[in-house]
């Protein structure tokens, strides 16, 4: 029986920051530097359920060339801080500062790779670097506004367990939202002023970044388009002048399934794309 490559380990780190540090685990590149990549996670659960997919894309990179930036957000994972302390702007910091990060390691292209609402937060944090080699999206947001009611019916759906019943609706939620009152959500705690950046972050809204945007969508079955609402967000970007590329690949939503679960042909594809960008 053939080995299983063997691969050098991720070196754990803390990221001074503002406020406080920030986890971080790199993934040195192997035989020639081509370049870097920073992930930027998903949000909440979403990212605890894609870990093992992004650290199978971290080792498939780095054998590659390519070092490998995994970043804890402020008030997420490992990093300081409490869900209930996480702020829009923080994280567009947090971003920046790990670019900088890299390239003082790294001489070569830098990428960005952003899963769910990561991408968009990617997206962002490119509106202020122009110097990348492009922006990888993994199943992109593309309103924060959608994902916001996405998450506030699991609460919803717990408040359905309990006694009590809730509140009833997300418009309601909203509404404490915008009184100033934080709520707890599946674990953890979204603040009004997370809500309300959340609100107001929408990939349409957004300038071309300036390089080249790889866009991956999943879908179960093979050969399936890229869903017809997503697919209009893609046209208008096009339209506006970004230089973008979408595809779809076969693959389960790693993010939210109840079981670990993983997307060969995504880790291939993206290889692919980040690969052939690099030195």
């Amino acid at each position: 029986m053939q080995a299983a490559p063997s691969h050098p380990p991720a070196e754990a780190f803390f990221l001074e920051a503002r406020p406080g540090r920030r986890f971080c685990l790199y993934h040195p590149p192997q035989g020639r530097v081509r370049g870097a990549v920073l992930h930027v996670p998903a949000h909440a659960e979403e990212m605890n359920k894609s870990r093992r997919m992004v650290a199978r894309q971290a080792r498939m990179l780095a054998a590659q060339g390519l070092g490998v930036l995994q970043l804890d957000l402020y008030g997420c994972g490992d990093s300081d801080g409490l869900s209930a302390d996480a702020r829009w702007e923080i994280w567009r910091r947090d971003v920046l500062l790990a670019l900088a990060w890299l390239r003082a390691r790294t001489a070569g292209p830098i990428s960005l790779w952003g899963l769910r609402l990561g991408a968009l937060l990617a997206l962002d944090a490119a509106q202020e670097d122009g110097g990348l080699a492009s922006v990888l999206l993994w199943q992109p947001v593309t309103e924060g506004a959608a994902y916001l009611t996405q998450f506030l019916r699991l609460r919803l759906a717990a408040d359905m367990l309990t006694a009590s019943g809730g509140t009833g609706d997300t418009g309601a939620l909203r509404q404490a939202l915008a009184g100033g009152a934080s709520l707890d959500i599946a674990g953890y705690t979204i603040s009004p002023a997370l809500a309300s950046a959340l609100d107001a972050a929408a990939l349409g809204a957004m300038q071309p970044p300036g390089c080249p945007v790889h866009w991956l969508d999943l879908a179960a079955q093979p050969g399936r388009a890229m869903a017809p609402g997503r697919a209009a967000v893609a046209a208008r970007l096009a339209e506006q002048g970004w230089t973008l590329q979408t595809g779809v690949v076969q693959g389960a939503a790693f993010w939210s399934s109840q079981e670990i679960a993983e997307a060969p042909a995504l880790l291939d594809a993206s290889a692919m794309l980040l690969g052939a960008e690099a030195q």
